[in-house]
């Protein structure tokens, strides 16, 4: 209990830390690649997003998904990579490889799905490679490029708006 209060307490400084050096860039290169980051723990619907995607046109093939789950569960089978906060050391560095190799990946767009703050999930969000970063008006300014103001339960409204935005940013 307390050493998992403690590496919450050191991943959560080392974010702010990177966080604090944080310079906008903006491309406006088209989307083709697209990330997404599911805190599990309260979103369920990942199919329902993943078909409204589908439905703005972008490829299943190219959408990489990467969810985070407070517990984990030993010889427990996923659909897609998982993480947990078990897969970081007390440096805020990552065991899990599928969550290196996610970070690494340079999308077009990265979707952060979730509106509360857990340390875990705005290290993989402030590390990620992704050119434009999209989330929730809920979570700190600093992570995303482009927010939107609704809840993780209107995931039509929110990609409705998402596609609304990105067209108007000449991305799509």
């Amino acid at each position: 209990m307390f050493l998992n209060q403690l590496k919450d307490f050191l991943i959560k400084n080392k974010v702010k830390k990177r966080l604090s050096n944080v310079t906008p860039d903006f491309n406006s290169n088209p989307i083709k690649t697209v990330g997404i980051i599911f805190d599990e723990t309260h979103f369920e619907k990942k199919v329902a997003i993943l078909n409204e995607l589908l439905k703005k046109g972008i490829p299943l093939e190219k959408i990489s998904v990467l969810i985070f789950n407070t517990i984990a569960k030993k010889n427990q089978a996923f659909e897609h990579p998982t993480f947990s906060p078990n897969d970081f050391t007390l440096g805020a560095n990552f065991k899990n490889p599928d969550v290196n190799e996610f970070i690494s990946k340079k999308f077009d767009l990265l979707i952060n799905y979730y509106n509360i703050e857990k340390a875990p999930l705005l290290q993989v969000s402030n590390l990620s490679k992704a050119s434009f970063k999209v989330g929730f008006s809920a979570v700190d300014k600093r992570i995303n490029h482009f927010m939107i103001n609704t809840t993780t339960d209107n995931y039509k409204v929110f990609i409705d708006e998402l596609f609304k935005y990105l067209k108007i940013l000449n991305k799509i």
